[in-house]
Protein backbone atom coordinates (compact mmCIF):
# COMPACT_ATOMS: atom_id res chain seq x y z
CA UNK A 1 0.00 0.00 0.00
CA UNK A 2 1.18 3.47 -0.87
CA UNK A 3 0.10 6.50 1.11
CA UNK A 4 0.35 9.56 -1.10
CA UNK A 5 0.00 13.04 0.31
CA UNK A 6 -0.98 15.38 -2.51
CA UNK A 7 -0.46 18.92 -1.31
CA UNK A 8 -0.75 22.30 -2.96
CA UNK A 9 2.37 24.25 -2.09
CA UNK A 10 6.11 24.15 -2.48
CA UNK A 11 9.14 25.80 -0.91
CA UNK A 12 8.01 24.92 2.59
CA UNK A 13 9.85 26.23 5.65
CA UNK A 14 12.62 23.94 6.87
CA UNK A 15 10.69 22.97 10.01
CA UNK A 16 7.80 21.67 7.87
CA UNK A 17 10.14 19.59 5.71
CA UNK A 18 12.04 18.30 8.75
CA UNK A 19 8.85 17.33 10.59
CA UNK A 20 7.34 15.64 7.55
CA UNK A 21 10.53 13.73 6.78
CA UNK A 22 10.82 12.55 10.40
CA UNK A 23 7.54 10.65 10.22
CA UNK A 24 7.90 9.39 6.66
CA UNK A 25 11.24 7.78 7.43
CA UNK A 26 9.67 5.91 10.36
CA UNK A 27 7.08 4.22 8.16
CA UNK A 28 7.75 0.63 7.09
CA UNK A 29 8.13 -0.39 3.47
CA UNK A 30 4.58 -1.79 3.28
CA UNK A 31 3.09 1.60 4.18
CA UNK A 32 5.44 4.16 2.67
CA UNK A 33 4.33 7.80 2.61
CA UNK A 34 5.21 9.87 -0.43
CA UNK A 35 4.62 13.54 -1.10
CA UNK A 36 3.31 14.91 -4.37
CA UNK A 37 3.55 18.69 -4.35
CA UNK A 38 1.22 20.66 -6.60
CA UNK A 39 2.35 24.07 -7.78
CA UNK A 40 0.10 26.76 -6.33
CA UNK A 41 -1.42 29.31 -8.67
CA UNK A 42 0.22 32.72 -8.15
CA UNK A 43 -2.00 35.19 -6.31
CA UNK A 44 -0.69 38.04 -8.48
CA UNK A 45 -2.35 37.04 -11.76
CA UNK A 46 -5.54 39.03 -11.21
CA UNK A 47 -7.62 35.86 -10.95
CA UNK A 48 -10.35 35.62 -8.37
CA UNK A 49 -10.08 33.12 -5.50
CA UNK A 50 -12.60 30.73 -7.16
CA UNK A 51 -10.58 30.88 -10.41
CA UNK A 52 -7.35 30.18 -8.52
CA UNK A 53 -8.97 27.24 -6.73
CA UNK A 54 -10.23 25.87 -10.05
CA UNK A 55 -6.76 26.00 -11.64
CA UNK A 56 -5.28 24.26 -8.59
CA UNK A 57 -8.08 21.66 -8.74
CA UNK A 58 -7.21 20.86 -12.35
CA UNK A 59 -3.57 20.35 -11.35
CA UNK A 60 -4.54 18.13 -8.42
CA UNK A 61 -6.92 15.96 -10.44
CA UNK A 62 -4.38 15.56 -13.25
CA UNK A 63 -1.67 14.49 -10.79
CA UNK A 64 -3.70 11.94 -8.81
CA UNK A 65 -2.93 8.29 -9.49
CA UNK A 66 -5.73 6.60 -11.43
CA UNK A 67 -6.63 3.75 -9.12
CA UNK A 68 -6.44 4.92 -5.55
CA UNK A 69 -8.76 5.72 -2.70
CA UNK A 70 -9.04 9.54 -2.61
CA UNK A 71 -9.48 11.40 0.65
CA UNK A 72 -9.94 15.17 0.51
CA UNK A 73 -8.90 16.94 3.68
CA UNK A 74 -11.58 19.46 4.55
CA UNK A 75 -12.63 21.05 7.82
CA UNK A 76 -16.19 19.83 7.22
CA UNK A 77 -15.17 16.20 6.80
CA UNK A 78 -15.49 13.37 9.29
CA UNK A 79 -13.03 13.52 12.18
CA UNK A 80 -11.81 9.99 12.82
CA UNK A 81 -10.14 9.03 16.06
CA UNK A 82 -6.68 7.53 15.86
CA UNK A 83 -8.20 4.08 16.47
CA UNK A 84 -10.67 4.62 13.63
CA UNK A 85 -7.87 5.75 11.32
CA UNK A 86 -5.86 2.65 12.25
CA UNK A 87 -8.85 0.41 11.50
CA UNK A 88 -9.36 2.14 8.17
CA UNK A 89 -5.66 1.78 7.35
CA UNK A 90 -5.90 -1.92 8.12
CA UNK A 91 -8.82 -2.19 5.67
CA UNK A 92 -6.85 -0.37 2.97
CA UNK A 93 -3.91 -2.71 3.47
CA UNK A 94 -6.13 -5.80 3.37
CA UNK A 95 -7.86 -4.57 0.19
CA UNK A 96 -4.56 -3.50 -1.40
CA UNK A 97 -5.64 0.12 -1.85
CA UNK A 98 -3.23 2.93 -2.45
CA UNK A 99 -4.57 6.02 -0.70
CA UNK A 100 -4.18 9.66 -1.73
CA UNK A 101 -4.78 12.34 0.90
CA UNK A 102 -5.45 15.67 -0.79
CA UNK A 103 -4.49 18.93 0.92
CA UNK A 104 -5.62 22.18 -0.67
CA UNK A 105 -3.79 25.44 -0.90
CA UNK A 106 -4.26 28.61 1.12
CA UNK A 107 -7.89 28.91 -0.01
CA UNK A 108 -8.78 25.24 0.43
CA UNK A 109 -10.03 22.72 -2.11
CA UNK A 110 -12.28 23.40 -5.06
CA UNK A 111 -15.62 21.60 -4.95
CA UNK A 112 -14.62 19.42 -7.95
CA UNK A 113 -11.79 17.85 -5.92
CA UNK A 114 -14.12 17.14 -3.01
CA UNK A 115 -16.62 15.55 -5.36
CA UNK A 116 -13.91 13.38 -6.96
CA UNK A 117 -12.92 12.06 -3.52
CA UNK A 118 -14.42 8.95 -1.97
CA UNK A 119 -14.17 10.52 1.45
CA UNK A 120 -13.84 13.87 3.23
CA UNK A 121 -11.67 13.90 6.34
CA UNK A 122 -10.92 16.60 8.89
CA UNK A 123 -7.89 16.36 11.14
CA UNK A 124 -9.34 18.93 13.53
CA UNK A 125 -12.26 21.27 14.00
CA UNK A 126 -9.63 24.01 14.03
CA UNK A 127 -8.57 25.71 10.82
CA UNK A 128 -5.01 24.56 10.21
CA UNK A 129 -2.33 26.06 7.98
CA UNK A 130 -2.13 23.90 4.86
CA UNK A 131 1.65 23.46 5.20
CA UNK A 132 1.30 22.20 8.76
CA UNK A 133 -1.37 19.68 7.74
CA UNK A 134 1.17 17.56 5.86
CA UNK A 135 3.24 17.18 9.06
CA UNK A 136 0.19 16.44 11.22
CA UNK A 137 -1.15 13.94 8.70
CA UNK A 138 2.21 12.13 8.40
CA UNK A 139 2.37 11.89 12.20
CA UNK A 140 -1.17 10.52 12.42
CA UNK A 141 -0.49 7.93 9.72
CA UNK A 142 2.61 6.83 11.61
CA UNK A 143 0.63 6.76 14.87
CA UNK A 144 -2.18 4.71 13.27
CA UNK A 145 0.33 2.24 11.85
CA UNK A 146 2.05 2.00 15.24
CA UNK A 147 -1.29 1.29 16.90
CA UNK A 148 -2.03 -1.48 14.38
CA UNK A 149 1.24 -3.19 15.30
CA UNK A 150 1.11 -2.61 19.08
CA UNK A 151 4.13 -0.33 18.93
CA UNK A 152 4.56 1.69 22.12
CA UNK A 153 4.52 5.05 20.26
CA UNK A 154 0.75 5.31 20.74
CA UNK A 155 -0.50 5.41 24.30
CA UNK A 156 -4.06 5.41 25.55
Amino acid sequence: MKLIIVSVGHKMPDWITTGFNEYTKRMPREAQISLLEIKPEPRTTGKTVPQIMEVEAQRILAALPQHCHRIALDERGAQPSTKQLAAQMQDWMREGYDVAFIIGGADGLHESVKQAAQQLMALSALTLPHAFVRVLLAEQLYRAHSLMHNHPYHRE
